[in-house]
């Protein structure tokens, strides 16, 4: 049995547990002992026999109540919120609003540390890495499912070296096609690339990107062949569009909604369950005729794997409450994005069935592992 009470009862003057074991006890009993752990990692073993009744007890009532006095005292310090992307991005937007909004709550400073590497993968790393106490933090987004089919090794396992904390956001993307292009609606865009196998085009901001894989899940459902254009980010993509270069385009739905306003772009469909608030009128994919489809990139607050319950049930009540907040809902509404907040066991599961319904499509798709 190991009892982890962080440094509460072990910083504590000496407690007379009763009588000392000699070293042949220790080793009878070695199979029965209780295994003491401090927060730093060292432990020592001592047997339940070898307590008086009423330390035995202060014993047990100090490793219950620990975690939760370290939770009500938690944070004592700054927490770094690991986003791995650059600055400006989705990612980057969810994490700097919600860290303003957890500091505030919690009274300390949450600082945004922008980490980008390999499609989110360096600074995913680093929080697998980081110490497990709560004060290293990710905002995580869809690309971690992807990444466990589309690298062949990474430096961590994604559902096992994470815990999940809340889901924050997600973002929608929208298929937009230049009005030039013969079909006015989604139904009729799909009527178009099933008379047109193999030969309606349709831009990505990368093989293996979000953008490309929507596309792929679209083409697998409704049993049409697009020809894939990957460009070097969304930006390049939407030049390409709006120069009527390429038939359709799957774009990240902030970058797509000046065009769509000004008519430069033609909206079919939002990849979210609902429709997106600041476009009413454009329908979803799957009220369109294509049933069970969804397609957003959302965001989510992790912290390595092993940290205490209570702290992460505290990050969760936090986020939660701050991602309810009028203020704070508003600010990500403007940016396109809609605050989703859930509870810990939700967003873990989610994860999980994200990374499974990706895998498959990444290998339907054939797209080669990195």
């Amino acid at each position: 049995m190991t009892l982890t009470c962080g440094d509460c009862l072990l910083s504590q003057p000496p407690v007379n547990f009763g009588r000392q074991l000699s070293r042949s006890d220790r080793a009878q009993r070695k199979g029965g002992s209780l295994k003491l752990t401090r927060s730093g990692g060292s432990s020592f073993h001592v047997h339940p026999s070898s307590f008086k009744p009423q330390a035995l007890a202060i014993l047990l009532i100090s490793a219950l109540l620990c975690p939760l006095a370290l939770a009500q005292e938690y944070p004592t310090r700054p927490i770094r919120m690991v986003a791995p992307f650059a600055p400006g991005g989705g990612t980057d937007i969810s994490a700097r609003i919600l860290a303003e909004a957890l500091g505030k709550a919690f009274n300390e400073t949450v600082v945004v540390d922008n980490r980008p590497g390999a499609g989110s993968v360096v600074g995913s790393e680093i929080v697998a890495k980081s110490n497990a106490d709560g004060y290293t933090l990710l905002l995580g987004n869809i690309s971690m499912a992807f990444n466990a089919a589309l690298y062949k090794k990474l430096p961590y396992d994604t559902l096992r070296d994470f815990t999940a904390i809340s889901l924050v956001s997600d973002q929608p993307n929208i298929l937009v096609a230049h009005p030039a292009l013969p079909a006015k609606s989604f139904k009729e865009f799909i009527a178009l690339a099933r008379s047109q196998p193999g030969k309606l085009t349709y831009a990505s901001a990368g093989t293996g990107a979000g953008t490309h894989l929507a596309m792929e899940l679209l083409m697998m459902s409704q049993k049409i062949e697009l020809v894939h254009v990957p460009y070097k980010g969304t930006g390049p993509a939407l030049t390409a569009l709006l120069g009527n270069q390429i038939g359709a385009f799957f774009s990240t739905f902030a970058s797509a909604l000046p065009h769509v306003k000004a008519e430069r772009l033609r909206a079919y469909a939002v990849t979210s369950v609902n429709r997106a608030g600041t476009l009413p009128e454009v329908p979803t994919v799957a009220e369109s005729g294509v049933p069970g489809y969804e397609y957003s990139t959302w965001y989510g607050l992790l912290s390595p794997a092993g940290v205490p319950r209570p702290i992460v049930n505290r990050l969760n009540k936090e986020t939660v409450a701050a991602l309810s907040i009028p203020e704070v809902r508003q600010r990500y509404i403007t940016q396109g994005v809609d605050p989703i907040p859930s509870t810990a066991a939700h967003f873990a599961g989610y994860i999980k069935s994200e990374t499974d319904k990706w895998s498959k499509v990444i290998r339907a798709a054939k797209i080669p592992q990195q």
